[in-house]
């Protein structure tokens, strides 16, 4: 009796066991029965599903932001080019891709917006070759004076050394998507000018960051005064200085040609811009979705080429009805300049303007110029 009575009281013990954990701390743990089990692993898997089901598209879309810097207004051909890149992309990649643009110039100065890009504080910006000087100073060879002339033989030359310069770009960190024209830089004065002695005679004003320019024109026997950006009407209001060298969409938005009421019809040099990526934003953007933001650029640069040509010649028109005069210089003359700077290249070759890229592209124009005769 007493021998069943104890293999009952094991069998209890045992059952309880199986029921129970004794934790170090006597905390005991007690299972659920099997089909409760069963009915809790069910809840949880349900509400697993219905959580994937419901945040699925934010785990899957990522969306990269691009903040990029334009130092022209919005209302001008190339701020309409961004606003409507932005919103090409933003169709291209279902929202994946958001392009914020900041015009006018808000951004800062070239110098700055590079030095922002370089941090990643902004990841995109439309760039002179001022700017591109920062990144690659091979650039500044396509600014050179009376080097490239006109816009055919722009066109020759940037089809065949954009691709070297890009790789240069590149190579820093960057990646450069487009190129386009901003139209001829030319000069405006006071005084007629039509031959390098008559600019020599007036103080010719330039910006302080194109540090590189003022160089070019004072070695060349040029009174150069830096100025600040938006201190050129008082500049010249005040006989600070009393000539210009700018592009005429910049000197009819300034309404700069009410005080300097002359433009010499001589092409100086071409004002070129890229937009510039950093590799980092870059990389950023899904593989996928890259070949039709090219093309989507592809697509609208050559619109913008014949936008920025069609609205140079509209300004000069429109300042001409407002006062302003063109001095024709005749072959002759313009003649002049280009034996002007022919004689200060020995200085400027290898430190100003890259050896490399200036012979390319006097090659190229003195083909294309003799084909022309």
């Amino acid at each position: 009796m007493m021998i069943g009575m104890i293999g009952k009281e094991l069998r209890r013990r045992k059952t309880t066991e199986d029921t129970e954990f004794h934790g170090v701390f006597d905390t005991k743990i007690i299972f659920p029965p099997c089909n409760s089990v069963v009915k809790f692993w069910g809840v949880i898997t349900i509400l697993l599903v219905l959580l994937a089901v419901s945040a699925g598209p934010v785990f899957a879309q990522r969306t990269v932001t691009i903040k990029m810097a334009s130092p022209v207004p919005e209302n001008t051909p190339w701020g309409l080019f961004f606003n409507q890149l932005a919103a090409d992309w933003r169709k291209i990649t279902n929202g994946e891709v958001e392009m914020i643009v900041y015009h006018n110039g808000v951004a800062g100065s070239e110098k700055e917006v590079v030095r922002n890009l370089r941090v990643n504080q902004i990841q995109a910006a439309v760039l002179s070759t001022y700017g591109l000087y920062e990144i690659s100073p091979e650039v500044m060879t396509l600014s050179c004076p009376f080097l490239i002339r006109d816009d055919d033989e722009l066109d020759l030359v940037l089809a065949e050394v954009k691709g070297e310069l890009e790789e240069k770009i590149n190579a820093k960190g960057y990646f450069t998507l487009a190129w386009a024209r901003v139209g001829w830089v030319k000069f405006f004065s006071k005084q007629p000018v039509y031959m390098p002695e008559d600019l020599k005679k007036q103080k010719l004003g330039t910006i302080a960051d194109q540090s590189e320019m003022n160089h070019v024109f004072k070695t060349m026997g040029f009174q150069m005064i830096p100025v600040a950006h938006n201190d050129i009407l008082i500049a010249l209001n005040s006989n600070m200085v009393d000539a210009v060298f700018q592009s005429p969409v910049a000197v009819g938005s300034a309404q700069i040609f009410g005080l300097a009421r002359n433009m010499a019809s001589i092409n100086v040099a071409p004002f070129i811009g890229a937009l510039v990526f950093n590799q980092r934003a870059w990389r950023a953007i899904p593989d996928k979705y890259k070949p039709q933001l090219i093309e989507s650029v592809r697509r609208n640069e050559a619109q913008l080429d014949r936008a920025i040509r069609a609205m140079e010649n509209e300004m000069i028109q429109t300042m001409g009805n407002y006062g302003l005069k063109v001095n024709q210089l005749s072959p002759a003359q313009e003649q002049l300049w280009c034996d002007e700077i022919g004689r200060a290249m020995p200085s400027l070759i290898g430190t100003t303007f890259d050896r490399g890229v200036y012979g390319h592209i006097e090659a190229i124009v003195r083909d294309y110029r003799s084909r022309q005769r």
